[in-house]
């Protein structure tokens, strides 16, 4: 995840609904340097995280209100992009300094976690300096590893599927809760020959999307140490995949990549796209059509593999100043001033106080809560699947090998092959 401009290009173009100028933002405020404290007893911690314009600016009011209640406490931003936010902090990780706190996912907590570099946040839940309860639909277990609180939820999304509203309308066809993969790819397949552009931009490099239709299958892409499918099953994912892109029922990744930083939905390439649905909210504003959030198909008619992810707040294990990392994490996830700050930028707000607390007034927004809502309701929500350490790498390595599957520029089988020797190698390392 970490090391691939792919990757980082599809997340944060998608997680911030930027504009080239919006990712030309990499200034950091700091590039290291303990924590400290003055000789009046202030405290001063490094927070850091990764993001557009807007998530910035939205942190640093929460910043400021933050520093009125707790005047003893400074914090001391650091932002960058996806991919230079973890390049950075490996380095830090490796040094033995990074931020106090940062905004961590899934795909690192049991990496480092492995290297000792994350602090269990349930010795300060017990003293008294963290809130660790009216966290909404589970979504606090995603922060646990072993036992372990090592990362805080400030938001959850699931996987959800945007579609180009006026093609569906004008082709006659219907996005439905339980329709089958089938019935995807033949609504798809009615889209291209009416209206003669590609049902979807490129479903087959996604890692969550294979994990959400592996689960379907009794599946999984992780266990918790290595992958939970085999060669043969992600060789004919490509092999289907590939075949769509031939026939024209998914776009050309040529066209698809000449259109960056815009997605190829919104540049009217496809019809329809793969993604988190708290990222759905760049399409409106790329875009030229209406655009909304879709079920995602199924393999039996009901099971859809779904769970919340969520982006975390998590502490160095290292700081000098565990109490006030963990006053300062617990302001930022319960606060109700803070979520109406901060709204659905992250995912829909994770704790009751600050769900409660933001009312989104724009569709999109609205939007999003809703389609989260119907998916709680039709109780297809399941656990998030693990995580091991390494699987940053591999997603990196599955959204490029895929490409090069798309591209024609390696077979199915190959490709399959490469990305089982990478995870070897990313589990090992």
């Amino acid at each position: 995840m970490g090391t691939s401009r792919n990757v980082e290009r599809r997340t944060i173009l998608k997680a911030a609904g930027a504009t080239a100028a919006t990712l030309g933002l990499a200034a950091t405020t700091g590039c290291g340097g303990d924590s400290d404290s003055s000789a009046d007893g202030t405290v001063t911690l490094r927070y850091a995280w990764w993001g557009g314009e807007p998530r910035t600016i939205a942190i640093k009011k929460t910043i400021a209100l933050f520093e009125k209640k707790y005047p003893k406490i400074k914090i001391k931003p650091e932002f960058t992009d996806y991919e230079a936010f973890w390049e950075k902090f490996q380095t830090q990780a490796s040094g033995g300094n990074p931020p106090d706190v940062f905004q961590n996912a899934v795909g690192f907590l049991r990496k480092y976690d492995k290297r000792g570099v994350l602090l269990d946040l349930k010795t300060q839940a017990d003293a008294g300096n963290l809130s660790l309860d009216n966290f909404r639909n589970g979504v606090l277990a995603n922060g646990q590893v072993d036992g372990k609180q090592i990362g805080i939820p400030v938001g959850a999304n699931t996987m959800a599927l945007v579609i180009d509203l006026k093609a569906f309308k004008k082709a006659g066809v219907e996005a439905k809760f339980g329709w089958t993969w089938d019935e995807y790819f033949e609504a798809l397949q009615t889209i291209q020959d009416k209206l003669k552009i590609a049902g979807d931009t490129g479903y087959f490099a996604i890692m969550y999307l294979y994990d959400l239709y592996l689960r379907q299958n009794g599946k999984a892409f992780f266990t918790d140490s290595d992958l939970g499918f085999t060669e043969d099953d992600l060789t004919q994912w490509w092999t289907d995949g590939y075949k769509r892109v031939k026939s024209g029922l998914v776009a050309d990744p040529k066209k698809i990549e000449q259109v960056k930083p815009k997605s190829g939905l919104s540049a009217g390439l496809a019809a329809s796209e793969f993604t988190w649905d708290n990222f759905s909210i760049r399409y409106e504003g790329e875009g030229e059509s209406d655009y909304g959030l879709a079920p995602i198909p199924t393999t039996d008619g009901k099971d859809t593999g779904q769970y919340l992810g969520s982006l975390m707040l998590s502490a160095f294990a290292g700081t000098k100043h565990p109490k006030e990392a963990a006053q300062f994490i617990s302001f930022m996830v319960h606060d109700p001033e803070v979520g109406k700050i901060m709204g659905y930028d992250r995912g829909i707000l994770a704790t009751t106080e600050q769900y409660d607390a933001f009312k989104p007034a724009d569709a999109n927004n609205k939007g999003v809560a809703a389609y989260e809502n119907e998916v709680a309701k039709a109780g297809v929500l399941g656990k998030i699947t693990p995580h091991p350490s390494g699987a940053d790498v591999i997603e990196a390595a599955f959204l490029r090998l895929g490409g090069e599957v798309a591209q024609g520029k390696s077979k199915p089988a190959d490709a399959a092959k490469a990305l089982f020797s990478e995870a070897k190698a990313a589990f090992a390392g």
